[in-house]
């Protein structure tokens, strides 16, 4: 016999062997069985006897699968069932536009148009037959906050970054944002939960953001603190003081961080205890009247030297009358340097549902009110406008801009652009992508340089996009954007300027309607 075949014999298994291993699978795969088994007893037994779940009480074991599908209902939904212009609360174009700016790769798209351009509301601009050469075209212009201030503010930057705490965000995010920030040159608001080391190691300008717990400016009884005040505004990255009066998601509602997103690093940054709720007061105690509110403004201005404004979502015309009839009895050094509108529909890591449903007023509404009060009231020039609110791409920031805005500040924007999926897990800690959470393995998937890099990228195709829009309508910045040039759907089915829109509707002569900037992506 040839020496390979023996060789090939020795290394057969033995049938013993065989036997063996055979009878080895067969034990294991009847424990696994048996032990299933025993398992769907337990939770027949489990569902059958308790009293809270009626589904599970009638239908055990198998009416578990109800809470299965319901919670992977918002995932398949997500991904295979929604259409791409129909989700909320962001859709699927408008997410895809992002994530395609913030890696870099190509925005644009071929064959036509997949959005809508019929449904009343919808938001388009009127292209000029002589537009602006690109030679010709500049980038936004550098705009002064404050102007009585001992130092003001001036920036270019049209599209910012809102609000978002260390706590409602992660460590990883907030160095992600705060590098990327500064390598796009535009600003970072902290959010109310304070001033971190994070926030600074980017170098990126800063917005403080004074909530209504005061954290970070505030003394051992929970007052604000000028010397912390002193101490804050002496940071060269600290540029504005904004002064939180309302949220769009919550207003009415402090700030809601559980407290298992308080960690001691966040505890000490906010000087709370750490491990429980940190629940703001629903609004600053010393504010009740628009006298106050100035007061405020003013004292944080004095105390601080840098431009000072507040943050808050309409509710109705009648605060603004109030506020500006009492600014036409003091100097005008005393207005706001700036008031930043946020929409009803704006973001949050944590709200009770009737708010986030139910109360404010959106963006498309009480932006064009906002800036034409101040208008009404000589204010317009003095008082900078800083939109809210859902604006993630071009045509959003295009529209507010035409509106009357001065600058966009966004938030889910750019966590999006740090790799969001909209996942709806904010308030869990259990983020997937990292964003939301302060679970070191799931924050281990956000690398702060990969993702600067993103959030660089998106900031900057936001803005050469919303120059594109601005060359389009013949004009050589995007702040050069009026109403004249964005038109809107009618009821009738023909749209009109904005200008006549907006003129027509405060004159009660038609119904207000939706503003659409994008439905869908650009």
């Amino acid at each position: 016999m040839p020496q390979n075949t023996l060789s090939n014999q020795n290394t057969l298994p033995a049938p013993d062997m065989l036997l063996t291993i055979v009878d080895l699978m067969s034990a294991l795969f009847l424990f696994g069985v048996g032990l299933a088994v025993l398992g769907i007893l337990v939770m027949y037994v489990v569902d059958r006897t308790q009293t809270t779940h009626a589904i599970r009480r009638n239908y055990p074991v198998i009416g578990r699968f109800r809470y299965v599908f319901e919670n992977l209902g918002e995932y398949f939904r997500q991904y295979f069932f929604a259409m791409d212009r129909e989700e909320m609360p962001f859709n699927r174009a408008q997410r895809a536009w992002v994530y395609r700016a913030a890696k870099g790769v190509d925005t644009t798209v071929a064959f036509g148009s997949t959005r809508d351009l019929k449904p009343t509301g919808t938001i388009s601009f009127d292209n000029c037959p002589f537009p602006t050469l690109d030679e010709d075209a500049t980038e936004p212009q550098p705009v002064k906050i404050g102007p009585y201030c001992d130092k003001p503010y001036i920036t270019a930057s049209l599209f910012n970054i809102s609000g978002m705490s260390y706590g409602a965000i992660s460590k990883p995010a907030v160095l992600a944002l705060s590098k990327g920030a500064a390598a796009a040159g535009c600003w970072m608001n902290t959010g109310e939960g304070a001033l971190s080391k994070y926030h600074l190691k980017g170098g990126a300008d800063i917005v403080f953001q004074i909530g209504t717990a005061k954290y970070g400016v505030r003394d051992a009884k929970g007052k604000l603190s000028d010397a912390k005040l002193k101490e804050t505004a002496s940071i060269p990255e600290v540029k504005m003081f904004e002064i939180k009066m309302s949220q769009g998601a919550k207003p009415g509602k402090g700030g809601i961080l559980p407290g298992a997103k308080v960690t001691k690093e966040i505890a000490a940054a906010r000087g709370i205890p750490a491990g429980k709720d940190s629940i703001s007061p629903n609004r600053h105690p010393e504010i009740d009247s628009v006298d106050q509110l100035l007061d405020m403004v003013n004292h944080v201005r004095k105390v601080t030297g840098k431009p000072v404004g507040f943050k808050f979502v309409m509710g109705g015309c009648t605060f603004l009358d109030d506020l500006f009839s009492n600014l036409a009895q003091r100097p005008i050094e005393e207005a706001p340097d700036f008031i930043t509108l946020d929409s009803a529909d704006g973001g949050t890591g944590a709200s009770p549902q009737a708010l986030i449903d139910y109360v404010g007023m959106p963006i498309w509404e009480s932006l064009p009110i906002l800036v034409d009060k101040l208008t009404e009231y000589g204010l317009r020039s003095r008082i900078k406008v800083i939109a809210s609110g859902k604006l993630i791409n071009p045509s959003d920031v295009a529209w507010a801009l035409s509106v009357g805005a001065d600058f966009i500040t966004s938030a889910r924007g750019f966590m999006f652009s740090l790799g969001c999926i909209q996942a709806l897990q904010c308030n869990k800690n259990t983020c997937p992508t990292g964003i939301t959470t302060h679970n070191k393995k799931l924050q281990r998937g956000l690398d702060p340089k990969d993702k600067a890099e993103r959030v660089r990228r998106y900031q900057e195709r936001i803005t050469s996009e919303v120059c594109i829009i601005a060359h389009s309508c013949g004009v050589a910045e995007p702040r050069l954007l009026k109403r004249k040039h964005a038109r809107i759907n009618s009821p009738t089915g023909f749209s009109m300027t904005l200008d006549e829109y907006y003129r027509r509707v405060m004159n009660g002569e038609m119904r207000p309607v939706e503003a659409r900037p994008s439905v869908a992506a650009d």
